[in-house]
């Protein structure tokens, strides 16, 4: 999986734990230009709170300093890196250890798999990707099926009748992910409510109060997400008995039962698929249709292509890869939405970037939304443009960040095929309308999220 491009937050709020934690304390960034701390316990955290985001602090700070900048996390010194040239120099595409599965299992308390050496972290992950694939293939009807559903229900829409976009595709998400991961338990609409319900008070917390300890100092909010973590954990435990053994090999479950895991791996490798696989595959979504409602003639493009490639036919497996539009318009989604806007790695070894030198053990942090509207690198950065993806530059600067090719991790790529069924399907049947007056905003989360009150309005093809 991913190294450093998947739910940024998280590494970033993990990996200063760990820093913290696990490290003495330096005073040194080595002459890297940066903000001095404000405080001397907690650093520069009140600056970040008062811009609103760590997005939008780096985005500052990069320019205020440059591409290579410090700041300071309590008594702790961190480095960011803000351009792709810097990025270039810094990230390490032989790493075995995958940062998403590591900071994710830190933050829910998990270990096992954790310290197997460089030898088990390839098996993992060959194991977590062939599982990925397997489930897609095994269940590609069903995702089909799910989505025409969806699309049915906006096409018996009136054609000014506003759709909730996060309702219905968070909704979708979920039945895709539970289904396709999990088995046909979840075709029980009980059992995928259930299921949201823990998700949602897990990752509500996910990465709170571990910037000011929020949720220690409350008991009422700790009970609850202990609670919800110890029932989701449960469910797991209880899918991964009831399909031991079964003849039907078709879920993402199964093929981890398959392998030499213990049972306490098979939960936790669930856990970070269906945490992560609902939350990426419901935004991805989100802000692509979304996307769509703001240009007509992207739309009309893909319809285009679907007739060149498909003809009649529905989409399948292996005609997706043909849709190379769809792939420009995803990828423009993922770079416009920054829908990773930040991740980190902690510096193993000392290392530079350009003149600078990063010392052992620094929190280095990937200002991923920074790069993806960095002016030098994209053209008319604010700009949805999916055209700009016929360029051998573009494609590659997106592949260096981890957004595309062989280094996008399992979830992003179970995310795109989703979202191109998604897509593929509305775009055939229905033209997407922008609400008027409506200012789509962002809130800051693990994943760029769009805020509830998202809208768009259909109307069917001629």
């Amino acid at each position: 999986m991913l190294d450093f491009a998947i739910f940024a937050v998280t590494f970033v709020i993990i990996l200063v734990g760990a820093v913290l934690y696990l490290y003495p304390s330096s005073r040194s960034v080595s002459g890297i230009p940066g903000l001095n701390p404000t405080e001397e316990e907690d650093g520069n955290l009140q600056d970040i709170v008062n811009q609103g985001s760590l997005h939008e602090f780096l985005a500052s700070l990069h320019g205020q300093f440059g591409p290579v900048a410090s700041f300071w996390f309590g008594g702790r010194p961190v480095v960011s890196l803000g351009s792709v040239d810097q990025l270039r120099q810094h990230i390490n595409p032989n790493r075995t250890t995958d940062s998403f599965e590591t900071m994710l299992k830190s933050l829910l308390g998990y270990q096992s798999g954790m310290g197997g050496g460089a030898t088990e972290a390839v098996m993992r992950k060959k194991l977590y990707e062939s599982a990925v694939n397997n489930t897609l293939e095994e269940n590609f009807p069903l995702l089909l099926k799910l989505v025409e559903e969806l699309v049915g229900k906006w096409k018996s829409f009136p054609k000014d009748q506003h759709t909730p976009l996060c309702a219905h595709l968070q909704g979708l998400a979920m039945k895709a992910v539970t289904q396709l991961a999990l088995g046909d338990r979840f075709r029980n609409d009980a059992e995928v409510i259930g299921f949201r319900k823990n998700h949602e008070a897990i990752w509500s917390e996910i990465g709170k109060g571990y910037l000011d300890g929020s949720m220690e100092k409350s008991s009422i909010r700790k009970e609850h997400y202990e609670s919800a973590l110890a029932e989701m954990e449960t469910v797991l435990m209880s899918v991964a008995k009831d399909r031991k053994g079964q003849r039907s090999q078709t879920a993402f479950v199964d093929a981890l039962l398959q392998s030499n895991l213990t049972e306490r791996q098979v939960m936790e490798d669930s856990m970070v698929f269906t945490l992560a696989g609902c939350v990426i595959t419901a935004n991805l979504c989100i802000w692509a249709v979304h996307f769509l409602s703001t240009s007509e003639e992207v739309q009309e493009k893909l319809h285009q292509e679907l007739e060149d490639v498909l003809g009649s036919e529905p989409v399948s497996l292996d005609k997706i890869p043909q849709l190379r539009y769809f792939q420009q318009v995803l990828n423009e989604t993922v770079r416009t939405a920054k829908l990773t806007p930040i991740a980190a790695q902690l510096q193993e070894n000392e290392g530079k970037v350009d003149q600078h030198i990063i010392p052992k053990e620094t929190l280095v942090i990937y200002a991923l939304g920074v790069v993806l509207q960095d002016a030098d690198t994209w053209s008319h950065p604010y700009k949805f443009d999916p055209d700009r993806f016929t360029e051998d530059s573009a494609r590659k600067s997106f592949s260096l960040l981890g957004f595309s090719g062989n280094q996008a991790c399992p979830e992003l790529r179970f995310a795109y095929t989703v979202a191109t069924v998604v897509l593929s399907t509305v775009v055939r049947q229905l033209k997407l309308h922008q609400v008027k007056g409506q200012v789509v905003e962002a809130r800051s989360e693990l994943v760029s999220t769009p805020k509830d009150d998202t809208w768009i309005t259909v109307s069917r093809r001629s």
